[in-house]
């Protein structure tokens, strides 16, 4: 249990926890907090939780904001009105006597009635005309009607007019609005015989929406004055005919529950047809944007999909762009260390000392053999530097970049490759070389 819990009751403890059940809540403070705004009234805080998932206005009267009420056409040229009244006529010579006789009294009384209603109304304004809490005038009466007629009812509706009349609308459903009369004589038999009928209830709360407010509270009072009902008890059956919410019915005066249902099933069936009609185009243009979602939607991939193929298409072209522009930067600096090589052969060339005589006491006759088979001889002075036969090597057009000398027998590599910066390689007598000496020449890129 959450904190603050042991000043719950038994029952409202067992309210909470049902509330968390059935609105799927886990925070009990939360679940507590709804409750108390509705003064522990499941059903009222079931149904305000239920209106603030599905974005409706809430019930709460300090939260609630009213909607714009729908226009409503009161007077339709087919409505069907009907009166019942439970008078019946003078009988006989006396009775229409007396009604002749009394019928001045009546109409002077009824004069001056109204003319003291207008000047009382002039100069105290009816309290009723100014609506600040609509949905707290309806949870109150319908508080008002538990405790005086017993919650042996159909489901009055807990929200204001506007609201009920929107969820009509919205929802395609017939809306029967009951207005209540304190003061009127036939309004607590029609309440516990009518309303409080099993038939009554079942037909109503299967088959449309039930509204009801007492007339003497502001929003009791505004739909009055909308509906412009003339005796109680007041019911008026609503539905949405031509995209307005029509008042197709009337029912005014005391009316037993077989003829209740009777007369409003068979107005029922005579403004079927137009929900019909609005729930086919309903579900037509359903289907419509349906498809238009889907075309959307399918056009979206197929955009998609040609901008993923663009993409990749420039992906690959700037790849391809990339790799031109890498072969080109390797070729020139090929080129380039081409340059380079046949420039250094060129300086090389003129380093190198002439032949010494083939008598020449000390001259050393070396037969180089290159990589593809080419054999090259020269006579180098025993005393030389081999830096020079690893230059005459070198400046030779079918002698390898990227080589060094190397002898057979033993094999081994001849350090005679110059160094920038180093002392000259050693001298060929320094390198045990004979007066005849075979050398081949190793590629390092082969």
């Amino acid at each position: 249990m959450a904190e603050g819990g042991d000043d719950l009751s038994s029952e409202q403890t067992e309210k909470l926890l049902q509330f968390q059940d059935l609105t799927g809540l886990e925070d009990m403070e939360r679940c507590r907090t709804l409750l108390e705004r509705h003064n522990w009234d499941m059903e009222v805080a079931v149904q305000d939780r239920f209106n603030e998932e599905e974005g409706r206005p809430s019930l709460f009267r300090d939260q609630q904001r009213e909607v714009r009420t729908p226009p409503v056409n009161v007077s339709p040229v087919d409505q069907r009105v009907i009166h019942i009244s439970r008078g019946r006529p003078p009988q006989g010579i006396m009775g229409w006597g007396i009604f002749i006789v009394m019928l001045p009294f009546r109409f002077v009384y009824s004069s001056l009635m109204d003319i003291l209603r207008f000047f009382w109304r002039l100069f105290m304004p009816d309290p009723r005309r100014t609506v600040t809490d609509p949905v707290g005038d309806v949870t109150s009466f319908i508080q008002e009607y538990d405790s005086q007629f017993g919650e042996t009812h159909p489901v009055f509706y807990q929200g204001s007019y506007s609201q009920v009349l929107n969820d009509a609308k919205n929802e395609l459903k017939f809306l029967l609005v009951y207005l209540h009369g304190d003061d009127h004589q036939d309004t607590p038999e029609f309440c516990r015989s009518t309303l409080g009928n099993a038939d009554v209830i079942e037909f109503i709360d299967a088959r449309m929406l039930f509204w009801g407010c007492n007339t003497n509270s502001p929003e009791g009072f505004r739909v009055s004055q909308a509906l412009r009902e003339n005796t109680y008890p007041f019911l008026a059956l609503i539905v949405l005919r031509q995209n307005r919410m029509t008042v197709v019915a009337r029912i005014e005066g005391p009316i037993g529950p077989v003829e209740l249902i009777e007369r409003l099933t068979r107005v029922m069936e005579d403004n079927e047809a137009s929900l019909i009609a609005v729930r086919a185009d309903r579900e037509e243009r359903h289907f419509n944007r349906s498809l238009r979602e889907q075309q959307d939607e399918a056009y979206l991939e197929s955009l998609k999909a040609d901008q993923e193929k663009e993409k990749k298409k420039r992906e690959e072209m700037e790849k391809q762009k990339q790799e031109l522009e890498e072969a080109k930067r390797r070729e020139m600096e090929i080129v380039k260390k081409q340059e380079e090589i046949m420039r250094r052969k060129e300086e090389l060339r003129t380093s190198i000392p002439e032949e010494p005589a083939v008598d020449d006491p000390d001259a050393i006759k070396v037969l180089v053999k290159l990589p593809d088979g080419t054999r090259i001889e020269r006579r180098f002075c025993g005393s030389w530097s081999a830096k020079h036969l690893y230059n005459f090597v070198f400046c030779h057009e079918m002698t390898p970049d990227d080589f060094s000398i190397v002898t057979n027998f033993p094999r081994k590599t001849l350090p005679c490759q110059p160094v920038d910066g180093q002392p000259d390689p050693p001298s060929f007598i320094e390198l045990k070389f004979g007066k005849s000496e075979l050398v081949f020449v190793h590629d390092h890129e082969a």
